[in-house]
């Protein structure tokens, strides 16, 4: 047989053959006179099993080292390396459709909605509207929730939880409203002091701890910093000032 018949019986390429030939995969036959590869039966048998291996989703070079074990030790080896491998991907592909289904289920689907399970419950519970401070506020917290290790992304879920409470939703809305009266206002505004306090009085002691250890990391620290460059400079005066009280405060 020459190559392209071989391949053609075997349900593959010619490209597919030359390239095993170079891997070592099979072995080379014997050329005819006028250099031509014969290739026999016995050839397209070793071709076949290669198929049917990389079928199963086996790596070439595990293909090799299956080939090279005469009993077939390595080959059950990797086949429940493989089952095993397979059996995680399963599990990861149901948990995803489990989260697709419960997002698919929303009736106010929103790209912020991917985030965890958790912290989508809390996004849902805080103050949104109209309000440009409020939809700032919710892309960075969803931000937040995105980095990091999912342990730590939960731990931020629950810091947030207290402040969707009814009572605690009633002031954030009403700081938030405030916080927007102030978006074109001059930094020396009295009221920027005011609303800075009654921030800082908003806060749980628990979130308060976190963010002062978050201030002090120098890996991550720089979030306030770039928190100002998006707000306008009254604002910007307010987290300023929340900032040096909750220092205090800690």
């Amino acid at each position: 047989m020459r190559i392209s018949e071989l391949a053609t019986m075997v349900g593959v390429s010619t490209r597919t053959v030359r390239h095993y030939h170079h891997l070592g995969l099979l072995p080379e036959p014997e050329r005819l006179a006028n250099g031509y590869r014969e290739y026999r039966l016995r050839d397209a048998v070793a071709l076949a099993r290669v198929r049917r291996l990389a079928e199963l989703g086996l790596s070439l070079d595990e293909v090799r080292d299956v080939l090279a074990d005469d009993q077939g030790r390595e080959l059950r080896e990797l086949l429940l390396e493989l089952d095993a491998d397979l059996a995680r991907q399963q599990a990861a592909i149901a948990a995803r459709r489990a989260r697709l289904a419960a997002l698919l289920a929303e009736a106010d689907l929103h790209p912020d909605s991917t985030v965890s399970p958790d912290m989508a419950e809390v996004l849902r519970g805080l103050p949104t509207g109209s309000s440009a401070f409020a939809e700032l506020d919710r892309e960075l917290l969803a931000l937040v929730a995105t980095v990091g290790d999912p342990a730590g992304r939960a731990e931020f879920a629950d810091l947030l939880r207290p402040l969707t409470e009814p009572e605690a939703y009633a002031r954030g809305h009403a700081l938030i409203a405030r916080l927007d009266e102030l978006a074109d206002a001059d930094p020396a505004d009295p009221l920027v002091a005011v609303v800075a306090r009654d921030l800082a009085d908003h806060l749980p002691d628990e979130m308060v701890s976190v963010m002062l250890a978050s201030l002090d990391d120098a890996g991550n620290g720089q979030w306030l910093e770039e928190l100002l460059r998006e707000l306008p400079a009254a604002q910007g005066e307010v987290f300023r000032l929340l900032v040096a009280q909750l220092k205090e405060r800690g």
